[in-house]
């Protein structure tokens, strides 16, 4: 079955990321007939790569079914402005140029990316807040305060002629945010009054119990641990996070010591912030050249770097070469952030070097120092208290999140629980809610400034590379089919030399001369068969001494 055939009036859902994963959110609503049908997205996030993708700097979700739909996609609305919910606008925005809304934050960080983005064109944004409602065809979207992480998150009420969905995007319930708004709990309740089809919602924290700490409850630690200090104190939170940022200033300012800010995404989301009001008595922020001049006891670093990442200024605090920023024996250094899977080893090697340097180290192990921006299972029910939906599709979340959400929602007594991956097309209605079609669903990765699928940024290459290095191997030969001058070798990536101890330069150097000299003259003329032959023996000849076959490249000249 495609979904452009013609068909029945429906509303369906269509995650092209998300599910099944942490991070790369994009959903995609659909009303309409399969052969006219009008879409609406949400969210366009990215995921980072692992050590498995070599080279690659981001993980974009593939977008080719809105591609191919572009004239019927109606918008992109952006619940916020974490990575993972609005990273990929700038790389893939390009390819659909549809309208775009997003709060006043969100469309400030958005606009301060471009700045690293080259060529970038501007993306126009209508800026909506809570309480908003913006009509696009056949969808009545309502914009609903949640609390998150983040500045100016929010949920989504998509109404169509079918009924109701409420989207969260990311949240919790926070009684004390610090800074910005808090869960719009009568909101949330007066839409379920009115009837809700479907709730799509997080599934972080689905498998842990009891509620997220608040956080005004991290601020009054972090107020606590500058004061216990006697020395330079560094912070390391995530740059979007503007209530820690702002709780870490006033821990400062309540003991003396001046904030020095260290790293360009904390400077512009400070920026931005400010620009919109949110750090209103907050003292100045000292740039990293203050850093030295201050006494130990008077100076508390922000430095980005939380999720260990090798460029970031705690990863080259943490190995000494920083040009501004240095730490010494007795001095904390706090990480007021949780690792995001698959980060864990990155940031367990900058906590390594730091204790090496007589550093000591708090993490949320240690003392409260960072909490969550997503609900637990205490939270989830009172979401589903409020809105009484007819049917729940969990999102955002790993397989375990996904199932754990799913078994909860049953035992909230919601009568249609959905499981389903990236690319499964639901119809949410009429009838009930079923997975009817499968739309392709692949990914696209950034390397560099090139953005394309695995083979087209070339890491299966690079993973073989990794794993057993590259031989070289230029020969010229006369029309005679002698050689004109030695054969030219270069290794890459192999051992020194092999198992026997012979080097391994003169094992390939053998290799290539024995298999010229066994090939007749006048079929050494026959590049193919010369090329092919030579790459051959070489990889058989460095199996033999190494265990390990090489990429080989051989370049052949006769003249």
């Amino acid at each position: 079955m495609n979904p452009s055939h013609s068909g029945p009036d429906e509303f369906v859902f269509l995650p092209l990321g998300g599910v099944g994963e942490i991070g790369m959110n994009l959903a995609v609503y659909g009303l309409g007939s399969k052969r006219d049908r009008q879409w609406l997205a949400v969210d366009f996030g990215v995921s980072f790569a692992g050590p498995d993708l070599p080279g690659v700097d981001l993980v974009l979700p593939d977008i080719r079914f809105l591609e191919e739909n572009r004239d019927n996609l109606l918008g992109i609305v952006i619940t916020h402005a974490h990575e993972d919910h609005f990273g990929a606008l700038l790389d893939l925005w390009p390819r659909l140029r549809v309208p775009v809304y997003a709060s006043a934050f969100t469309a400030g960080l958005l606009q301060a990316k471009r700045t690293s983005y080259p060529g970038s064109p501007p993306i126009p944004i209508e800026i909506v807040a809570p309480g908003d409602r913006v009509v696009l065809g056949g969808f009545d979207v309502e914009f609903i305060a949640v609390a998150h992480s983040i500045l100016e998150p929010m949920a989504l009420a998509i109404r169509t002629r079918f009924g109701t969905v409420v989207h969260t995007g990311d949240w919790k319930l926070d009684p004390e945010p610090v800074l910005g708004w808090q869960t719009d709990a009568q909101r949330l309740a007066a839409i379920g009054d009115e009837g809700v089809l479907a709730l799509v919602c997080d599934s972080t924290n689905a498998m842990r119990e009891g509620r997220s700490p608040s956080e005004g409850e991290v601020a009054r630690e972090l107020h606590a641990l500058v004061g216990e200090a006697t020395g330079r104190v560094a912070f390391t939170a995530f740059a979007s996070n503007m209530a820690r940022i702002r709780s870490i200033a006033m821990a400062a300012q309540a003991h003396d010591r001046q904030v020095v800010v260290v790293g360009r995404a904390l400077r512009r989301s400070i920026e931005v912030a400010t620009e919109l009001g949110y750090m209103e008595g907050v003292p100045p922020f000292l740039d990293e050249e203050a850093y030295g001049y201050l006494p130990r006891d008077k100076v508390v670093a922000i430095v980005t770097g939380s999720q260990g990442e090798s460029r970031a200024a705690l990863a080259r605090i943490a190995d000494d070469d920083h040009k501004f920023i240095g730490l010494s024996p007795g001095d904390i250094v706090v990480f007021s952030a949780r690792p995001i899977p698959g980060n864990e080893k990155a940031i367990g090697n900058i906590i390594n070097h730091l204790v090496d340097q007589g550093v000591q180290v708090i993490t949320d192990r240690d003392r409260l120092v960072h909490v969550s921006g997503h609900p637990r299972r205490d939270e989830l029910a009172e979401m589903y208290g409020w809105v009484r939906p007819e049917i729940a599709i969990p999102v955002h979340g790993e397989p375990m999140h996904l199932v754990a959400h799913a078994a909860f929602a049953r035992e909230m007594g919601v009568g249609q629980v959905i499981d389903i991956e990236d690319g499964a097309l639901v119809r949410l209605a009429p009838g009930r809610a079923q997975e009817i079609d499968e739309v392709p669903c692949d990914r696209l990765y950034k390397d560099g400034i090139i953005i394309a699928d695995l083979d087209g940024v070339g890491v299966p290459e690079r993973r073989k590379l990794s794993f057993a290095g590259h031989v070289a191997v230029s020969v010229i030969l006369d029309g005679n089919g002698s050689l004109m001058v030695d054969p030219e070798i270069a290794l890459t990536g192999l051992p020194l030399q092999g198992v026997s101890g012979h080097p391994f330069e003169e094992t390939v150097m053998s290799a290539v001369l024995g298999t010229i000299e066994s090939i007749p003259r006048a079929r050494r003329r026959d590049v193919e068969l010369l090329r092919d032959a030579l790459r051959r023996a070489v990889r058989a000849a460095v199996r033999e001494g190494w265990g390990k076959k090489p990429l080989c490249t051989v370049f052949v000249t006769i003249v």
